[in-house]
């Protein structure tokens, strides 16, 4: 079985995602790093789930079993590794986060030392360092050659100056009401400090992690609790992350969602009459509605389109020389200020947005209108390849004749299949979709 996804080592902890597995992971990681070491530590955070405990001291046996010194820095946001990665100069960053998943779900991430998430050929190589025993028995040192783990707590100050030198000098955030759910993430101490900070009236959400209530009907996938407080508190924004703070999502004054195509829209056309924009375009992902690229040219700009996944997100924007993207679920990357998704950086440009063009969300953020889409996801008993299944191409093809735009995928990180229709006409797309639905109902659990 693969063990990388769309975003690093994910699964349930304690079964899939065991000690033994992380210690594992961590000595092929070791391994592979090793070859380009120039200072022999490795740095490694986490979200705020209990398993965290457990995969942590897994990862530094193993990273100190070869030799290598461990930095932890405990609960912090997955863009704060990449970012402390570089400014500590250490040879990688490793985050334990599941991200957007519950609790009983951990994962491994792994960024290198310029604080990138690793290629494709990368992750393919420490699996097989992962799956070599006698290899992993060949590094393992003795003596004065093993490694040594240390805590460090005040490491946050660093990620807060640099979120705060993401935003313009030239204003604050006086006088703007903000509400914020931390999703009892990794992000609930650093969140109220930068936007305190800026000058903001910051209510806060979910920001009492217990170990287990990490995502948990609150934060990025559930907004219910934002939207009401946002009308409640008659804020002028509403602000929730996901677990490892890497993504947002955005409520506008009205207490209503922002979609994510339509903010990556308003911020990409600001960024670009800003003077800020480079490349002459954006990335966003197939996922992403047509009518945000059907919007970019009238902005004269070019939507580039890369696999789902921020880090397919930025090859693109690397190869391109485009300094922003992001994914309709909420990852927004601003390489001028991040190396990954943040879903801090990318709530102060939006606020910076707000402040500069003197409008309220639910004008600025929705500068068109999206077409009919719809995605439906499907728990299935084995990722079986597509093109295996009898009859799909003739589905495919019945969905082209009627002009729906689809993208059926596997998820990366679950037992899932993601079918996204897309129409002008929403009728015909809600018509097909329980159609195509039975038809991988049938093919795939029958």
């Amino acid at each position: 079985m693969k063990l990388f996804g769309t975003d690093g080592v994910r699964g349930e902890a304690g079964s899939y995602l065991s000690a033994e597995l992380a210690m594992k992971i961590a000595m092929a990681a070791g391994i592979y790093f090793k070859k380009h070491s120039t200072t022999n530590k490795i740095l490694i955070g986490k979200d705020t789930r209990r398993s965290g405990y457990m995969i942590e001291n897994a990862i530094v046996s193993g990273l100190t079993a070869i030799g290598y010194d461990v930095i932890q820095i405990g609960p912090m946001p997955t863009p704060a590794i990449a970012f402390i990665t570089v400014n500590m100069r250490c040879d990688a960053g490793i985050m334990i986060s599941a991200s957007h998943n519950s609790y009983e779900d951990n994962g491994i991430k792994f960024f290198d030392g310029y604080g990138d998430k690793l290629s494709s050929e990368a992750e393919e190589e420490i699996e097989a360092i992962y799956r070599d025993a006698e290899a992993l028995q060949d590094a393992q040192v003795t003596a004065k050659k093993i490694g040594k783990a240390k805590r460090i707590d005040d490491v946050i100050g660093r990620y807060i100056v640099q979120l705060k030198n993401s935003f313009p000098r030239e204003i604050s955030l006086k006088g703007i009401r903000i509400v914020l759910d931390a999703a009892n993430g990794a992000g609930y101490k650093v969140g109220p400090t930068v936007f305190e900070e800026l000058g903001a009236d910051v209510i806060v959400l979910h920001d009492k992690p217990d170990g287990f209530n990490i995502n948990e009907a609150c934060g990025a996938l559930h907004t219910k609790d934002l939207c009401e407080a946002v009308v409640k508190f008659r804020a002028d924004l509403g602000v929730a992350l996901d677990g490892d703070a890497d993504r947002l999502v955005v409520v506008d004054e009205k207490g209503e969602v922002v979609d994510g195509d339509q903010l990556l829209g308003a911020l990409g056309a600001y960024m670009h009459k800003q003077g800020t924009l480079k490349g002459g375009g954006i990335v966003s992902t197939v996922m992403s509605n047509q009518a945000l690229e059907d919007f970019m040219n009238t902005q004269g700009l070019k939507l580039f389109r890369s696999d789902v996944g921020d880090k397919n997100v930025l090859e693109i924007m690397k190869k391109e020389k485009i300094n922003f993207g992001g994914e309709q679920s909420g990852h927004v990357i601003i390489s001028d200020y991040a190396k990954t998704g943040d879903g801090l950086v990318s709530a102060l440009q939006t606020l910076a947005l707000l402040i500069k063009t003197k409008q309220q969300a639910s004008k600025a953020l929705r500068p068109f209108k999206l077409y009919p889409q719809k995605l439906v996801n499907i728990n299935v008993k084995v990722k079986k390849p597509l093109e295996a299944i009898e009859g799909l191409n003739a589905k495919l093809k019945e969905l082209d004749d009627n002009n729906i735009r689809h993208l059926i995928r596997y998820s990366g990180t679950e037992n899932k299949l993601r079918i996204l229709l897309e129409c002008k006409d929403a009728k015909v797309m809600n018509f097909h979709m329980p159609l195509i639905v039975e038809f991988f109902q049938k093919a795939l659990n029958a």
